[in-house]
């Protein structure tokens, strides 16, 4: 079973792929996060988690996600991580995260595909969106053979640069930067709710009609970038940026 948590829709992307390359089933953690609840899960076949990176981590969420969660069946557990372009020491706690469940980790596949921090990064150029997401095709399909013929995924090499992302920079990122002050509306806005009902954290609750943030937020940038009318600004960060959604998986 694939299961995944998706802000934009590039973990989305990837996990229905896939589900279709393996002709397996792909589960959206989206109401158990919102509701913050536990999921109990049975496979006979590999496990498969995707999420995005965040400060090259796995998501904080998503982890605690499968941390309280039951699955029973398969002890293989795959992750499959999308990324700007590198996980950095990402391999390191999600072997922990295995060890803890239970799990025999059978690797991690990061998968680059457009970067939807519009907090730091621009958005992608025309064009650039459609040739990343193109260009990860062929290594989702390796990855599935690879699933199919339970090996391993490839060994990714780490660093001490890595080592400090994940460690350091994350905590600090986390700590410091991860808020949701900066988060507001323009009047542009058109009250349609839309960013309430697309928080997967369920953070944002609407007065009379415009959305206010609370304070359980993982910036995954879903409010900013579903909202139809670009209502939504993060400070000055994100002013003139196009927004990113990623298509939704045709087979």
């Amino acid at each position: 079973m694939i299961v995944y948590f998706s802000g934009t829709g590039n973990s989305r992307y990837c996990a229905q792929f896939l589900a279709h390359a393996l002709n397996d089933q792909a589960m959206d953690a989206f109401s158990f996060l919102r509701e913050q609840a536990a999921a109990e899960l049975n496979s006979q076949r590999p496990w498969v988690f995707v999420a995005p990176t965040y400060a090259w981590q796995i998501p904080r969420v998503f982890a605690q996600f499968i941390r309280t969660s039951t699955f029973k069946g398969s002890r293989d557990a795959y992750f499959v991580l999308t990324c700007g372009g590198e996980t950095g020491n990402a391999v390191h706690g999600l072997t922990d995260l295995c060890a803890e469940k239970g799990f025999s980790f059978r690797g991690l596949l990061p998968v680059v595909m457009p970067d939807n921090y519009l907090v730091l990064f621009p958005a992608p150029k025309p064009g650039e969106a459609e040739e990343k997401i193109t260009a990860a095709q062929p290594l989702l399909l390796e990855a599935a053979r690879r699933i199919e013929a339970k090996e391993d995924f490839s060994m990714v090499k780490v660093g001490a640069l890595d080592k400090f992302k994940s460690g350091p920079i994350n905590e600090g990122m986390y700590r410091f930067f991860i808020k949701t002050r900066p988060f507001h509306t323009t009047d542009a806005c058109v009250k349609c709710g839309k960013c309430a009902s697309l928080c997967p954290l369920g953070n944002i609750h609407l007065e009379e009609g415009k959305p206010i943030w609370g304070d359980r937020c993982t910036h995954c940038m879903a409010c900013l970038c579903g909202c139809p009318v670009n209502a939504i600004e993060y400070g000055k960060a994100t002013r003139g940026k196009a927004r990113y959604q990623c298509p939704v998986y045709k087979d």
